[in-house]
C-alpha cells in the first residue's frame, strides 16, 4: 500500500487488544486501507511524503456499527416532511403532541398532508384515537398518525373521504388485518396490521412524502452525525434494492449497508447482484420473526403483565400467552431453516420473550446439527432479546449464536418495565447485558431505527450505568464495562454483519472507517458520556464524509421511480409468516 495520508489525533482508540492505543494512522486513500498505525514517527517512516493532517484534540475510534436497522423506510416516516412525535424526540406527553398538531394545522399549506410517527400510548398517556378525535386538530387537511408499536394507524375524516370509501365504510377486512368500524359500519379512523394500514393511509403518505429517497438520506445523515459508519436493512425485499443502490452511489454516502432478506419474501434465498462494490452494499442474511412487541403484549413470555391503569389504558392482554404469541409454529420454523440453511445465509431471528428465546434456540440447535454446522463459524443471530436470561445467553454462546441487544428498550421504557409493566425481578433486569457478557455471548447493540434514535454513545452510557434518562437505576447487576459496551458497537457488531475482517478495529490492512470524538470516553464519568463526548464527524475508507454534499446529491435524484416507498413505510414493522402478524421491530 502507498499511504498518502497520515491522521494524527490526541489519541487513537483502536479496539485492538494487541495495540489498544496509538497516536496516528497512515492511510492509502486510493484503497481506503490502513497502511500503518502507531506513533506519528512510525507512520511517517511507513509513509514518507504523505500529507499529515493533525486533528488536534480529536479522539479517533473505529466507526460505530449499528447491526440492525431499517434506514430507508424509517427515514420516510420520521424525517422531513414527516414528523417524529415519539416521547424521546421531544414529545414526552400527549399534550406536547397536541400542541404540535395545532401548530402544524395553522402553519402548513392547506393541501399538505400531515404525517406523524411514534405515538406512544404507554409513555405519553395518549388515547386510542378516532377520526373524530383527529378532526378537532385537522378539520380539513388529511392527517395520518402512526402508532409507535407499528400495529396501528389513526387517520381523520379527510383521509376517509380521500379514499373514496362508499358511505365512509372501509372495504372488507384483508387477511390478517382489519379496519376499525363504528356500529353503523363506517370507519372510525383506525386500521390494524399491514394490509389494512396500507389500504387506509398508503396513498396519503405517498402524497405527503414526494421524495422518499431524500427522507432516507436524512436518516443516513442522522446515523452519521451520531458516529455510525455501517448498518443494515433488516427487512430487505427486492423492491428496496434500487433505492439502496441509488443511495450507495451518491457522493459521500456515509454508510456501508448489509441486507437481511425477509423470510416471508419468496426470493429470500436468492443472491443479490448490484453495480455497487460489495464493501458498500451486500446481502448478509435472512431475517425471521419469533414473536412481537413488549409494548402491545405480543411477546412469547412465561410471565404476565401487571394489572394497573397504565397497562389497562394501553389495552395490553395480561397473559402470559407463551407460545400462543409465536409467529411461526415450530414445524413452520423448522421448514424455513431447512429450506435456507443449505444456501449458506446467516440467520437473524427477532425474539423478545423468554419462551420465544427457548423456541428459537431449540430450532437453531436442531438446524445446526442437521445441516452439519455445529461448531462452525455460522454467526446466526438473535435480535432484541428483551427478556433473555443468562442461561439462555450461555446456550447461545455454546451454539455460536450471537446476541444483538436493543438498549432503547431499557433507555426509553425502563422506568415502565420495572414495576409497572412487569414485576421488578423481570422488568428491572430487561436487556441483561451483564449476564450476556458473563455467559460468553458475542454481544452487539442496535437501535432498530426508527424504533429509537440511532445514538450509539447513549446505548453505551445506558448499558454501563443502567440508568434511564429520568436518573433511575434499574438492574445494576446487569451493568457492562465500558470496554465491553464499546466492543458491542464496534468489534462485535462488525463480526455480526460479517465484516470483522475489514471493520470494527483499527489495524493495518483494515478499512479506515473512523469516528471523530471530542473527548476520550475512558476519561469521563460514564453517567455523563453523552454530555461530555460529542461526535465531530466520520470517515469512510480514509475520506472524511461531507453530509451536505451527500444530501445535495440525493436531492438532485429523480424521485418519481421511488414514489412507492412511501406507501411501503406503513407496514415497516409488521410481518407475519403463517402466524399472528405481530410487530417485529421492537
Amino acid at each position: 500500500m502507498a499511504a498518502d495520508l497520515i491522521l494524527k489525533a490526541s489519541t487513537v482508540i483502536t479496539m485492538d487488544a494487541r495495540n489498544p492505543r496509538a497516536e496516528a494512522i497512515a492511510v492509502d486513500t486510493a484503497t481506503g486501507l490502513i497502511a500503518a498505525i502507531g506513533s506519528a514517527d512510525d507512520c511517517a517512516a511507513a509513509a514518507p511524503g504523505a500529507t499529515v493532517r493533525d486533528l488536534g484534540a480529536t479522539v479517533l475510534m473505529p466507526g460505530f456499527i449499528d447491526p440492525h436497522s431499517h434506514p430507508l423506510l424509517g427515514g420516510v416516516v420520521t424525517q422531513e416532511p414527516a414528523h417524529w412525535i415519539a416521547p424521546y424526540t421531544g414529545f414526552p406527553t400527549f399534550a406536547d403532541v397536541e400542541a404540535l398538531w395545532r401548530t402544524l394545522d395553522k402553519e402548513l399549506p392547506p393541501d399538505q398532508v400531515v404525517i406523524c410517527n411514534g405515538l406512544d400510548r404507554l409513555n405519553q398517556g395518549a388515547p386510542e384515537l378516532t377520526n373524530a378525535d383527529l378532526d378537532r386538530y385537522f378539520p380539513t387537511r388529511r392527517a395520518v398518525i402512526l402508532d409507535n408499536s407499528g400495529h396501528e394507524v389513526y387517520f381523520n375524516s379527510a383521509v376517509i373521504a380521500h379514499n373514496g370509501w362508499a358511505d365512509g365504510k372501509p372495504p372488507a377486512d384483508p387477511v390478517g388485518a382489519r379496519f376499525g368500524r363504528n356500529d353503523d359500519g363506517t370507519s372510525n379512523g383506525r386500521a390494524y396490521e399491514t394490509a389494512a394500514c396500507l389500504a387506509a393511509v398508503g396513498g396519503s403518505i405517498a402524497d405527503g412524502v414526494p421524495h422518499p429517497l431524500l427522507s432516507a438520506a436524512r436518516w443516513y445523515a442522522l446515523m452519521a452525525k451520531n458516529g455510525v459508519t455501517a448498518t443494515t436493512e433488516h427487512t430487505y425485499e427486492a423492491q428496496l434494492l434500487k433505492p439502496y443502490v441509488a443511495l450507495a452511489s451518491a457522493q459521500d454516502c456515509p454508510l456501508r449497508l448489509a441486507l437481511y432478506h425477509m423470510s416471508i419474501d419468496a426470493g429470500c434465498g436468492e443472491p443479490v447482484q448490484t453495480p455497487i462494490d460489495e464493501s458498500l452494499l451486500w446481502k448478509q442474511g435472512i431475517k425471521l420473526w419469533a414473536d412481537g412487541s413488549p409494548w402491545v403484549g405480543t411477546i412469547a413470555a412465561s410471565f404476565p403483565y401487571l394489572d394497573n391503569p397504565t397497562t389497562e389504558a394501553a389495552q395490553i392482554p395480561l397473559g402470559p400467552a407463551g407460545e400462543a404469541m409465536l409467529n411461526y409454529s415450530r414445524s413452520d420454523l423448522d421448514k424455513v431453516l431447512d429450506a435456507h440453511t443449505p444456501e449458506g445465509w446467516q440467520m437473524a431471528f427477532h425474539v423478545n420473550g423468554d419462551v420465544g428465546l427457548d423456541v428459537v434456540l431449540d430450532a437453531y440447535e436442531r438446524a445446526l446439527d442437521k445441516h452439519g454446522l455445529t461448531g462452525s463459524d455460522h454467526r446466526w443471530r438473535m435480535e432484541h432479546c428483551g427478556a433473555g436470561r443468562g442461561d439462555q445467553f450461555g446456550r447461545a454462546a455454546r451454539l455460536g449464536v450471537a446476541v444483538s441487544l436493543l438498549p432503547a428498550q431499557f433507555i426509553y421504557w425502563g422506568d415502565l418495565l420495572d414495576g409497572t409493566m412487569f414485576e421488578p425481578e423481570i422488568g428491572g433486569q430487561w436487556q441483561r447485558g451483564g449476564d450476556a457478557v458473563r455467559a460468553g455471548a458475542n454481544v452487539s447493540f442496535h437501535n432498530d431505527g426508527c424504533v429509537s434514535p440511532p445514538i450509539p454513545l447513549l446505548n453505551v452510557q445506558a448499558m454501563v450505568t443502567r440508568q434511564t434518562p429520568s436518573g433511575k437505576v434499574h438492574g445494576a447487576n446487569q451493568a457492562m464495562t465500558l470496554e465491553d459496551a464499546f466492543r458491542a458497537t464496534t468489534v462485535n457488531a462488525a463480526f455480526q454483519i460479517g465484516r470483522d475482517h475489514d471493520l470494527g478495529t483499527l489495524e493495518v490492512g483494515k478499512l479506515a472507517d473512523l469516528v471523530e470524538l471530542s473527548a476520550d470516553p475512558w476519561a469521563v464519568d460514564p453517567r455523563h458520556l453523552t454530555d461530555e463526548v460529542m461526535v465531530q464527524g466520520t470517515w469512510r475508507g480514509g475520506q472524511r464524509i461531507d453530509l451536505d454534499a451527500f444530501l445535495a446529491a440525493v436531492e438532485a435524484m429523480d424521485p418519481t421511480e421511488h414514489h412507492h416507498l412511501s406507501k411501503k413505510a406503513v407496514g415497516r414493522h409488521v410481518c407475519s409468516h403463517g402466524g399472528k402478524g405481530h410487530d417485529h421491530a421492537h
